[in-house]
């Protein structure tokens, strides 16, 4: 069995999905396949569901912004209700030097065309009632952000991409990918081979092993974070709270109540815990729930309702690997997205549609010049 496509894209997740979905509706022949049983089932389904533009650097911030706009009006552009909520981010600080930080970066977000502002505290105890307010000197505020939720996205995504003639092949990995005379020719599954000019590498945390399949060093390793979820309870926030203070164990955490009324919650491993192991520990919720009720003491009564563990597709630098691939024609790649990829995925697919089908615009090369594969890595993103 075989059969011919335009462009074969190798994962069902926070940024295969909304790939398929603009490629498809660019008239672009496209197939999709995933080991899972259905759309989302690897970390996408792990996500918290925020959605920022509030990067430090400009190719993320004009990615996040396309995806945000998208997000804002996917109901209205597909009927499909994703409980999106624009509720803002909020970067609190608690000492002087994650102040200026945050107040020198506000500026340079500002150049990028990020709606953001520094907040005193005054405003910030308005947008997060009952917060802690000793030490607090102020924040940022990003009111143009948002969440929803990865799992409606999921399965609207999946949808909506085949009605445009997109085609989902679950169960079935790519196995191996045919490069002839440095052109990619197809893949090959467990079950059939599949002919394709084109393939995109959006495997997630498996990236690197889809890579090897065409002899590739792709620089993304898995790094494990853990994530909970409360009761619902009325309403009494809008904002996603980002506290970057570091403290044993961690470097930062987050929360934010969804359009539930649910309180979700992560935090980010200091050291790193690298690797693919996802089972949830018993080290986490004693640690965040200390943070978390510091910071917000009427968080303490909250019921929490389950945890979990998803894995970071890491890069050297923090930055995503978008276009193509040193050294073959017709594979890119849309991966190690650094667990932003739910976010960046409308606005990464929607430049991918743009790239394949030669619609790309001058900001579209700006974020592949920035973000291109073979780049020289440096530093890290200063909001990570």
């Amino acid at each position: 069995m075989s059969a011919a496509f335009d462009v074969i894209i190798a994962g069902a997740g926070s940024v295969g999905l909304p790939a398929a979905f603009f490629l498809a509706e660019a008239g672009v022949k496209v197939a999709v396949f995933d080991p899972e049983a259905s759309p989302g089932r690897g970390q996408n389904r792990a996500a918290i569901g925020g959605i920022r533009a509030t990067h430090s650097d400009r190719a993320k911030i004009a990615l996040c912004r396309e995806s945000i706009d998208f997000f804002a009006s996917f109901k209205e552009r597909t009927g499909d209700d994703i409980g999106w909520r624009r509720g803002g981010y909020t970067f609190v600080a608690y000492s002087e030097p994650i102040e200026t930080m945050l107040r020198t970066l506000v500026e340079k977000q500002k150049t990028f065309g990020l709606v953001i502002d520094w907040v005193g505290p005054e405003k910030i105890v308005e947008l997060v009632p009952g917060v802690a307010t000793a030490g607090l000197l102020g924040g940022t505020f990003s009111p143009e952000d948002g969440s929803a939720s990865p799992l409606l996205c999921a399965t609207a995504f999946k949808r909506r991409a085949e009605e445009k003639g997109a085609r989902f092949f679950f169960r079935e990995p790519v196995t191996r990918i045919r490069v002839e005379g440095g052109k990619v020719r197809g893949v090959d599954t467990p079950k059939a081979h599949y002919e394709a000019p084109v393939f995109v590498n959006a495997a997630g945390a498996a990236a690197r092993e889809i890579g090897a399949l065409a002899g590739l060093t792709v620089p993304v390793e898995p790094d494990c974070h853990e994530a909970g979820i409360t009761e619902p309870v009325a309403r009494f926030m809008e904002p996603m709270v980002v506290d970057i203070r570091p403290a044993p164990g961690s470097k930062n955490f987050y929360f934010y109540q969804n359009a539930e009324g649910q309180v979700v919650f992560c935090i980010t491993p200091d050291p790193p815990i690298l690797g693919t192991d996802n089972r949830s520990t018993s080290v986490f919720l004693p640690m965040v729930a200390k943070r978390m009720v510091a910071l917000l003491p009427r968080l303490a009564n909250l019921k929490i309702r389950r945890v979990w563990r998803g894995l970071y597709p890491m890069t050297p630098d923090g930055s995503p690997l978008l276009g193509r691939a040193a050294g073959i024609e017709g594979y890119y790649l849309a991966a190690g997205m650094c667990g932003q990829g739910y976010m960046l995925g409308p606005g990464v697919g929607a430049l991918l549609s743009r790239l394949l089908t030669g619609r790309e615009t001058p900001a579209d090369r700006d974020a592949i010049a920035d973000l291109r594969p073979d780049r020289e890595f440096r530093g890290m993103e200063a909001l990570k």
